[in-house]
């Protein structure tokens, strides 16, 4: 039972990334309005008589989605029978499946009434909580944390501050990442890092404060995390998984800085700007496993 709950984790954990990528190229493509005013129907009909590349897209969303949906369902239902013993496993169920059908609502309404680009922007944040919880307990079923001793793991309160800290801010770079990406100002700064490289200048209008405070937000997490990684080479060596685990959310947020470089630099290019999607996608993953340590941590402690 235990290895097939183990393959439903896996298979979960890489739809979700599916999903949260589909949304990001759903904007990307301007495919929103793919199937019309219509949910959960395309154009109302099962089968839509004209067939777009917007259409194609949105309503292979929608069923990955959907299914998704299911896997999560059933996941949690698992998970909370199989390994309810594990204290974060109920939470994580809840979750999971309270966020994911938050973001389909949004996602809905967004089809039926319209939104503005600063709620449209919660969407993709919303369904990144939803892919933590489901990593987690892809954690907790493979017992990654007895591999790792971490219920030994000692976090004291600086390090502990930086973990809830940085966690906490990566959803406000997530947020203007993704409002950057609705109101359709990816290309409004041509220049990079600053928008125009010949002059410094505050920026003209709405579009650019938003593209240059998501580059500005962007570089201070790249900062933040750097010098978290370098108190963990100095100060928690013994402690292998926060030694590898910063090493691998620098590297994280390193590739995140470049691929967000060069989305400007091949002017939209949309494999790129989907990578983007992906490392913030596994750096929250891994900022949220932090989070689980420290709350371990705290717990042990007393």
């Amino acid at each position: 039972m235990r290895r097939s709950l183990k393959w439903l984790a896996v298979a979960t954990t890489i739809v979700m990334i599916f999903i949260l990528l589909g949304g990001a190229l759903v904007t990307k493509t301007g495919s929103g309005m793919g199937c019309g005013r219509s949910w959960p129907l395309c154009e109302g009909k099962f089968v839509p008589s004209e067939i777009t590349p917007e259409l194609v897209i949105e309503l292979a969303h929608r069923l990955v989605s959907g299914v998704g949906g299911i896997m999560v369902l059933g996941l949690s239902v698992w998970s909370w029978k199989a390994i309810g013993h594990i204290r974060e496993t109920k939470f994580l169920s809840l979750l999971s499946v309270i966020f994911l059908l938050l973001q389909g609502l949004i996602g809905a309404a967004a089809v039926l009434w319209g939104q503005s680009g600063f709620v449209l922007a919660l969407h993709f944040g919303i369904s990144l909580v939803s892919f933590a919880a489901v990593f987690l307990l892809t954690l907790l079923i493979f017992e990654v944390d007895k591999k790792f001793d971490a219920e030994k793991v000692i976090i004291d309160k600086r390090m502990g501050f930086h973990i809830v800290g940085v966690s906490i801010y990566s959803y406000l770079v997530i947020y203007t990442g993704a409002l950057v990406r609705h109101m359709k100002a990816s290309l409004v700064c041509l220049d990079w890092p600053f928008c125009s490289n010949d002059k410094f200048s505050l920026p003209s209008d709405i579009y650019q404060w938003v593209q240059m405070g998501h580059r500005t937000a962007a570089g201070l997490i790249f900062i933040w995390i750097a010098y978290i990684f370098y108190l963990a080479v100095r100060h928690y060596k013994e402690q292998k998984v926060l030694y590898w685990g910063w090493m691998i959310a620098f590297i994280l947020v390193t590739l995140q800085v470049i691929a967000g470089a060069f989305i400007i630099f091949s002017l939209l290019n949309l494999y790129i700007a989907l990578l983007h999607a992906f490392f913030i996608t596994c750096l929250f993953g891994v900022l949220s496993y932090f989070l689980l340590l420290y709350s371990r941590s705290r717990r042990n402690q007393h």
